[in-house]
């Protein structure tokens, strides 16, 4: 996928998000916002979580307490399978 194409109004966000995650194109994400790219470490955690609670299967995703516990990086947060839902679409 063309992380750079014009014609956003037909991507899916979800599909994007992965292909940036996967592509090691988080700046992308955030829009070159430096404070969001000051702890990448943290913006890459957010993302993977965000992947998580938005799984097509309802058993993969997380309870609240589960995604809080990511986000503090109490537990090891590890990427999520793929395909993630696909209803998401940016118009």
């Amino acid at each position: 996928m063309d992380l750079d194409t014009n014609d956003t109004r037909k991507m899916r966000l979800t599909d994007w998000a992965y292909d940036c995650f996967t592509e090691a194109a988080l700046d992308f994400l955030v829009n070159w916002e430096a404070e969001a790219l000051n702890d990448i470490k943290k913006l890459k955690t957010y993302v993977i979580v965000s992947m998580w609670c938005i799984q097509e299967k309802l058993s993969l995703r997380p309870t609240m307490r589960k995604v809080a516990q990511m986000l503090q990086r109490v537990v090891e947060v590890q990427a999520p399978p793929w395909p993630i839902s696909r209803v998401f679409v940016m118009k």
